[in-house]
């Protein structure tokens, strides 16, 4: 038997805001009489919204309260509730992770879009759902296969191989670096790209500068794929929040681009249609090496991320799970060690002893705070333990045991509300990236 979740995904990027809602099937593939095991065996998506300008108070805050209007509206558009939403994220990506009240600002759209949308936002997250949006992952075979994901403010790079990730990167290249205005006039240059663009604020745009900068940037993403000797531009634009060094191992992968300048790679449209270089630089990609082998536009460009929030954040925990005493939702729980408040991350032991239960159990206990105590084991094994763990604690103690949730790290972790015996979870890189 199989149950339906609806999903929703906003994505507040530099450029754009987007929302998509979906439904997500879920399937008990197990038999009558075995432990049940729960997967989501479709993801579709039934509405989107128009795509709007992200709206600004300045070039430091969003505006909330637009932000806020832009929500009702598409909830009103697609004929939903807030008590209609199961799932979902709101995805924070680019320059607008940045804002100086962006945690604000999303927390209050995180009430408002509904009880288990959450806030997420950071460079890893964002790389993997805009190619998994764009079906990068799917067409990754024994040829890997380099997603580039170029929006207004960021290019975010996710690399598969036969359908795994390998890794995730991101530059501060995209089309809204440079802002310009209805008469010409430059309103606004990226800190970023101090140094490599030679105009100023108010000035009027020369499109020789503008293509020269779009060459450099063009550089930076042909080193991220191998294309080109790696030089400081690489490092210079790479952005603080992810992790270096960054290199293509083995064949030259295929490319693929999603993102707002995607649009602007196969497309002619004018050199400042946009009030930004946008154009400019999709069309320096198209005549570059990064365009001269095999690359493809993904299944979704500008609404790649926004696709992944809403199809691919979710997964479920899993074929047993555990809890007591615990208000959902859970959100924002950091990965720690033993003794320290949040997720005790574990890999678990595969067909485990009673006697391998105890053991784990009983350390828990030891080294457990005065918090809840949240385990997250990879192998299924959660309600044994959790069973475990209850007769050793508190009868008041909050307990909640997950398996088939893998983290790590720097990862937070949302909890839902149960779905049958299952829990929708969502696992969060850099829940707020850092400039």
């Amino acid at each position: 038997m199989s149950k339906v979740l609806r999903s929703v995904g906003l994505d507040v990027g530099t450029t754009s805001t987007q929302m998509v809602v979906s439904e997500l099937e879920i399937e008990n593939r197990a038999s009558q009489f075995a432990v049940p095991e729960l997967e989501i065996r479709d993801r579709r998506v039934v509405w989107r919204s128009p795509v709007y300008f992200t709206p600004l108070l300045d070039e430091h805050h969003m505006d909330g309260e637009g932000l806020r209007r832009l929500v009702e509206e598409a909830y009103a558009q697609a004929g939903i509730t807030r008590a209609d939403v199961d799932t979902g994220a709101v995805i924070v990506t680019g320059e607008t992770s940045r804002k100086e009240n962006a945690r604000t600002v999303l927390n209050a759209l995180s009430e408002l879009a509904g009880d288990f949308v959450v806030a997420a936002a950071g460079p890893a997250l964002e790389s993997v759902l805009a190619a998994k949006g764009a079906g990068a992952d799917r067409i990754s075979g024994t040829q890997p296969v380099l997603h580039m994901d170029i929006g207004g403010g960021t290019a975010n790079l996710a690399l598969f191989r036969e359908g795994k990730l390998l890794q995730t990167g991101c530059l501060n290249v995209g089309g809204r670096l440079v802002k310009v205005g209805e008469a010409g006039e430059i309103l606004y240059i990226s800190p970023v790209i101090q140094g490599i663009f030679s105009q100023k604020e108010g000035e009027r745009i020369s499109l020789p500068a503008a293509e020269a900068l779009a060459e450099q940037l063009v550089r930076a993403l042909e080193m991220a794929a191998g294309l080109r000797d790696r030089g400081p531009l690489l490092d210079r634009l790479w952005t603080r929040e992810c992790e270096t060094p960054w290199e293509i191992p083995g064949d030259r992968p295929v490319l693929s681009f999603s993102g707002g300048v995607a649009d602007c790679i196969d497309r002619k449209h004018p050199d400042f249609a946009f009030g930004d270089i946008g154009p400019i630089l999709g069309r320096k990609i198209r005549g570059s090496a990064l365009c001269r082998g095999a690359y493809v536009l993904g299944r979704e460009t500008i609404r790649a991320t926004v696709i992944g929030a809403g199809c691919h954040a979710a997964q479920l925990s899993g074929s047993t799970v555990f809890y007591q005493n615990i208000s959902f939702p859970l959100k924002n729980l950091p990965v720690a060690g033993l003794g320290e408040e949040g997720i005790l991350a574990m890999p678990g032991v595969c067909s485990p002893s009673y006697r391998d239960i105890i053991a784990m159990a009983e350390e828990i206990v030891e080294k457990s705070g005065p918090g809840p105590v949240v385990v997250c084991v990879e192998q299924d094994m959660a309600k044994a333990l959790g069973q475990a763990l209850s007769a050793r604690l508190p009868r008041e103690k909050p307990i909640l045991c997950l398996d088939r949730v893998r983290v790590g790290p720097g990862d937070y972790l949302d909890v839902g509300e149960p779905v049958g015996e299952a829990m929708p979870v969502v696992v969060k890189t850099l829940v707020m990236g850092q400039p």
